[in-house]
């Protein structure tokens, strides 16, 4: 038997780059596949993608999302709640790194809501589905970024509004220094007989991360430079994939991965009141 056999996973952003070769690699272990994606051509396209490449050992099905909107994101969860009775993963992989700051319909700097609000709200819309899939996973991609936010976050400006936006980079870092922190609190907060939670950093993937506009010309030219030195999509789906099916890391939570090692992040990312904060915050940020 397949190692996600009837298993309900949730891959976010599973339309493309790593995000499509987990579910690719999900698929093949038996489960079915759920990918969340705001465009819904794309979406298509890689559902027949999933479907061909894992040799039909799981059903792949696509419903709409876009994290940017938190309308959308509770559409989403409606969506899923009314075909499926349980989730038993959910793969938070969808992000995205912007050079310059643009406000989403809800009124917050972008990256902050697609890389961390977005899928804190999506998390806890869909708690109950996950807790009837118990023992449930929940998965984070962050980012080996992380570790340039070296001055943690400022709760005063968590949508970027007063301080130098740059390239968009810091708050890039900030979003993934979130995810980690994210994580460590779901897992302080849960059973974990009932849910686990995991943070994970894929590598520098060769995908088109970064390369669509998004960074300008350090995007179109710069990262086509150091493409040659990173890792292809496949590789680095491999971590989300060994953390949605191995029983390795059944009841494992709380960590924050490495080629499917458990490592010790940056220390912003260890403090235990900042991560209680930040919950208390994305809670206050995502009610309405």
């Amino acid at each position: 038997m397949s190692a996600l056999a009837g298993k309900v996973v949730v891959v976010t952003g599973g339309n493309s780059g790593i995000g499509k070769e987990a579910a690719i690699g999900i698929a093949r272990a038996g489960a079915h596949v759920v990918i969340a994606a705001r465009n819904p051509a794309k979406a298509a396209a890689a559902l027949a993608e999933v479907e061909s490449r894992a040799d039909a050992r799981g059903r792949v099905e696509t419903i709409p999302i876009d994290l940017a909107s938190f309308a959308s994101v509770h559409a989403f969860a409606d969506a899923f709640t009314a075909e499926h009775e349980r989730l038993d993963i959910l793969l938070n992989n969808a992000g995205g790194v912007l050079r310059k700051r643009i406000v989403t319909v809800d009124g917050h700097e972008t990256q902050f809501q697609v890389n961390h609000l977005g899928h804190f709200l999506l998390t806890n819309l869909l708690h109950d589905a996950l807790a009837r899939g118990a023992p449930a996973r929940v998965i984070n991609v962050s980012s080996f970024a992380h570790t340039t936010a070296r001055n943690g976050l400022d709760f005063d400006d968590l949508d970027w509004e007063r301080r130098r936006y740059g390239r968009g980079f810091g708050v890039y870092s900030a979003t993934k220094l979130m995810n980690i922190l994210f994580t460590r609190e779901l897992a302080r907060r849960s059973d974990p007989d009932v849910l686990t939670a995991n943070a994970l950093h894929p590598g520098f993937v060769a995908s088109n991360f970064a390369r669509e506009g998004d960074l300008g010309l350090l995007g179109n030219i710069g990262m086509p430079l150091i493409r040659p030195f990173a890792i292809s999509s496949q590789k680095g789906a491999l971590t989300s994939i060994y953390l949605a099916s191995s029983p390795d890391v059944a009841g494992i939570t709380g960590q924050y991965f490495i080629k499917g090692k458990a490592v010790k992040p940056a220390a912003p990312a260890l403090d235990d009141a900042v991560a209680a904060r930040l919950w208390e915050m994305s809670e206050k940020l995502t009610v309405g």
